[in-house]
């Protein structure tokens, strides 16, 4: 088994700043491995180390020549099932049971219109994470814990022990069952991540207390859903596809930085767009590696501030309109209500429009490019600028993601960008396109070419209907109440008490990614109970009474990820993977501990799963469906013989369908065949806009709502804030205005990139990952110099709600108070300073309750010291989290 942590050779690459003539490889290279921090090296010297990360192909024997003397074993489709940008293909050569080698997609020859679906770093380096020597190999309980006496104040800090599996299993059925007894069902809360197979166990156990929160889409969660600005009930399909993207002049990229968050396809579709002549201008507090691979334009704005600069793009297009024409008043009038005095819905309970708002008439304060620079740090002149690109003469993709709605008081955001792309016209038609992209979506909008099937399993329900929300979760566990929103999370308020004894992760990692972290371990530290299943020493896992070892999808039964399988996927493919290896040590499937813990609890394991995974998959194959070259006909994708049925195992009917199962198999990936020319191009509200009568939205008025009574109703009944029908300024909780407060103890913002080294909070115990992504503290130069700080220092960062140490890395292009703190490395609390040495973002992170439920994970405030402390080694060096050694 591959556990050596090896070092990672490292080649240097072009800039992509001077590669007028990037080949494809070298392209992912650059923006895979270094992507344009090699361009930026002038402004930084702490740019991530430039690495050839798992090549591919003729790439693979030069970067590890052991290959060249593999001639025998079995190249399978490996899951690469992370929530990152990509969803790619990713490719293993197993021999004798063992892992030899990765590859990515080689299906086909790469071409931009038919691009190979090619995976990341991450991906790449795969293999680290399922055979890596810090995984959870058998079931662990807390040495200090029992369900007479918790002692929680130790988890944490405690020592583990090896158990049995059915003694884990007594055990947390044990502790269920108590809790169940003495404090009803509602006493559970299961965090349960994207996973639902204990969902189905505790649902027919009698239910549990559930969590709910706005994730990555911040404000876009419910917002477009109200207002009419989303497609086919996804909020991030409101922009053409990649084709289109090529007819765009301008593209405007908003808190966008694909070549970290979506690295390989979608960055590979933007650079088709630069080669075909659109100029880019990304808007964003730091000057990113997108900005530098597209060659784009920056303008910088602090976090948080999105609001006050899009209301100043708004009043620059009126201020500019009468004399340079800017605006579509033809669309505005037939499309929209509520952008004028002339235009507002039948339901609006207030006379209040955007123009006049944004004029100044209602507070006397027009929202001028100058009043918005006060606010979000980027020149007048830039907005003015800006505003005149945005005109409706100009062929303008303005696209946003949601990092800028992952913010406090955001709710109008989404509204704001609808209709600052309204006021220029650019919906429903080539080369314009506004709206929300992010993950597999970013620059390909559309609905699925291939639609993922059904495992035919029958829904479990909740019996117990509380919802918790992400702002106040770990406040409801420690102090008894919480805001219940109904179980569809957007209903009026109602106060409710709650009394929380089990806490239970079934999969994700809340404890990490959830704001308050701080908050969150004195909750965890009060319950009788805290179970986690894990592959690593995860966060949760850290903070938990007993863990249950968890196998990684390479452990598992062939599966499908893409189409319409998750809510952020690929239009374009779907990934059939296998299982590579058997179960590594004890671990066992999310799926197996529902059932085994089920039969514990004394519900039958058919009760629960009724048929076995095989069932599941083929059930899924089976009723997967592939749009027809005529881009409207959806029909059978995967052709099955009674062959395939027999090798399976499975009850089910023979059938025809567009690609052979043995085949899809092979190849491991249905990848729908695109040109230029076909009927699957996709341009969002073309019939609506053509025609908005005869296709009106969903909204009651039919149209696009800049003034929306149902948005200021719902999200004001929720009991938070009170939500504006048009888009305002609202002073946003831990923003600028509280950072720039006279005398202010915080004086910083600080936002949370995604970060290449992980996906989220995974693969942050990967060395390769580690050595090449170091994950610093990015500190801009004149920050840097007022705290005295230089390149590499160790430094204390501090926030209200926690301190994490880190080595700076000083960053010209970093606006002037400004903080970026990679998302997601994995807590590590010394006991003695209650201070983070990992860096995890969220111990700088607090709930603050608003709108529509929104956690503000970019909406935070610090200050920067040098640390007196130790200095901090790099996270290579850091041991690995072993809880116990083999035959322990």
């Amino acid at each position: 088994m591959a556990r050596n942590e090896e070092t990672l050779h490292v080649d240097s690459h072009p800039t992509t700043r001077n590669a007028a003539h990037l080949t494809r490889r070298s392209f992912i290279k650059a923006t895979t491995a270094a992507t344009a921090l090699a361009a930026a090296s002038s402004l930084t010297a702490c740019a991530p180390a430039t690495s050839d990360l798992g090549a591919t192909g003729e790439d693979a024997e030069a970067a590890h020549p052991v290959g060249r003397d593999i001639v025998s074993g079995e190249w399978k489709t490996a899951a690469c099932w992370h929530n990152c940008g990509g969803r790619c293909l990713n490719k293993v050569l197993v021999q004798d049971g063992v892992v030899v080698r990765q590859k990515t997609d080689d299906t086909h020859e790469d071409s931009p219109d038919y691009p190979q679906q090619r995976g990341c770093l991450r991906g790449r380096s795969q293999r680290k994470q399922v055979f890596a020597e810090d995984r959870i190999k058998y079931p662990l309980k807390r040495a200090g814990w029992s369900l007479d006496a918790p002692n929680g104040e130790l988890r944490g800090k405690d020592e583990w022990e090896r158990v049995s599996w059915d003694e884990a299993l007594d055990l947390v059925a044990q502790g269920l069952t108590r809790a169940k007894e003495q404090y009803g069902n509602r006493s559970i809360l299961l965090l349960k991540g994207w996973n639902p197979e204990m969902t189905r166990t505790m649902g027919a156990f009698g239910g549990f207390t559930n969590f709910w929160d706005t994730n990555s889409y911040g404000s876009w969660s419910k917002t477009p859903f109200v207002i009419g600005f989303h497609h086919d009930n996804m909020q991030d399909q409101t922009i053409n596809d990649r084709y289109d993207l090529r007819n765009c002049e301008t593209i405007v990229m908003m808190a966008m930085n694909p070549a970290w968050s979506a690295a390989g396809s979608q960055m590979w579709n933007y650079w088709q767009a630069k080669a075909a002549g659109a100029k880019f201008i990304v808007v964003d507090p730091m000057y990113s590696e997108t900005a530098a691979t597209l060659d784009a334009e920056w303008i910088p704005i602090r976090p948080a501030t999105d609001m006050a600069f899009l209301l100043g793009v708004a009043y620059a297009m009126l201020e500019a309109d009468e004399a340079e024409g800017l605006i579509d008043w033809d669309f505005l009038n037939r499309c929209t209500v509520g952008f004028d005095a002339e235009h507002m819905p039948s339901d609006a309970k207030q006379q209040t429009n955007f123009k006049d708002y944004v004029q100044g008439a209602y507070d006397n304060t027009p929202k001028t490019p100058e009043w918005a620079s006060e606010i979000c740090g980027a020149s007048p002149e830039a907005i003015r600028n800006l505003a005149r690109a945005m005109g409706k003469d100009h062929k303008v993709g303005f696209l946003v993601s949601a990092a800028s709605a992952r913010v406090n008081n955001t709710d109008n955001l989404p509204q704001l960008v609808m209709t600052v792309g309204a006021m220029g016209g650019h919906m429903g038609k080539s080369g314009h396109m506004t709206g929300s992209t992010m993950h597999v979506t970013s620059g390909n909008g559309g609905p699925a070419l291939i639609k993922a099937g059904k495992d035919g399993l029958p829904e479990i329900k909740n019996p117990v209907d509380d919802h918790i929300n992400g702002n106040e979760v770990w406040d409801a566990v420690i102090d008894g109440t919480y805001t219940f929103t109904g179980t569809k999370h957007y209903d009026p308020a109602e106060k409710r008490d709650i009394d929380i004894h089990v806490i239970y992760h079934s999969s994700g990692n809340k404890l990490q990614t959830n704001v308050g972290m701080a908050r969150a371990i004195e909750a965890h530290r009060k319950v009788d109970m805290v179970v986690a299943h894990a592959q690593f020493f995860t966060s949760a896992a850290r903070y938990a009474d007993i863990i249950l070892p968890l196998t990684t999808e390479w452990e598992r039964f062939d599966g499908l990820f893409g189409g319409t399988l998750g809510h952020k996927s690929n239009r374009e493919m779907m990934v059939a993977y296998q299982q590579i290896i058997d179960p590594l040590y004890e671990a066992k499937s999310d799926q197996d501990i529902a059932c085994e813990l089920a039969e514990k609890l004394g519900i039958a394991r058919a009760d629960v799963y009724p048929f076995d995974v095989k069932q599941q998959y083929f059930n899924q194959l089976a009723s997967m469906e592939v749009c027809d070259e005529d881009g409207k006909t959806y029909v059978p994708a995967v052709g099955i013989t009674q062959e395939d049925i027999d090798e399976l195992g499975v009850e089910g009917e023979p059938q025809e369908g567009k690609l052979a199962y043995q085949e899809l198999k092979q190849l491991g990936v249905y990848q729908v065949k695109r040109t230029p020319d076909d009927n699957y191009g996709y341009i969002a509200f073309k019939d609506f806009v053509e025609d908005p009568e005869a296709n009106p939205l969903e909204t009651p008025s039919g149209k696009l709502e800049i003034y929306s009574q149902t948005l200021a109703d719902t999200f004001s009944a929720m009991g938070w804030d009170t939500v504006t029908p048009i888009p305002t300024y609202v002073k946003v909780t831990n923003g600028y205005e509280d950072a720039s407060a006279s005398g202010a103890e915080y004086p910083l913002q600080v936002m949370n990139p995604h970060y290449l080294r992980r996906a989220h909070s995974v693969f942050d115990n990967i060395g390769w990952l580690r050595e090449a992504w170091t994950n610093p503290v990015f500190i801009s130069t004149a920050d840097a110099d007022a705290a005295g700080v230089s390149d590499g220092d160790t430094v204390l960062v501090s926030s209200p709600y926690g301190q994490c140490v880190r080595n700076a890395c000083v960053y010209a292009g970093l606006m002037p108070g400004v903080v970026a703190l990679p998302h997601g490395a994995w807590v590590a609390v010394d006991e003695e300073t209650g201070i983070d040495v990992a860096g995890a973002d969220n111990c700088l992170t607090g709930p603050a309750p608003n709108g529509q439920g929104v956690s503000g994970y970019n909406s935070a405030l610090c200050k920067i010291e040098k640390y007196t402390g130790e200095a901090l080694a790099p996270d290579a060096e850091q041991p690995l989290r072993i809880v116990c050694k083999d035959g322990e």
